[in-house]
């Protein structure tokens, strides 16, 4: 969850084990969009919510953790790129 800017143990906490996936709640999300002080952060996040709740719904009202690494792995290759 490099995309959120929070500690490994922020996302330890949130993580939940929805049938056979890793999601965090999107109320998780918000709150943290909401609170994060970094703006380019609360843009990523709000992007990996809505992408995550549309493109890959497999649990109501959560976000899979699999999208969150896929985000991951963009924001990466786009700053080896830049």
């Amino acid at each position: 969850m490099n995309i959120t800017g929070m500690s490994e143990q922020w996302v330890v906490a949130w993580i939940k084990q929805k049938g056979d996936s890793k999601c965090i709640p999107w109320k998780n999300l918000k709150d943290l969009i909401l609170t994060h002080p970094d703006t380019k952060k609360k843009v990523d996040v709000f992007a990996l919510s809505i992408y995550g709740l549309v493109v890959f719904p497999k649990a109501l009202r959560h976000v899979d953790e699999a999208v969150t690494d896929l985000f991951d792995r963009i924001d990466k290759r786009s700053l080896l790129e830049s």
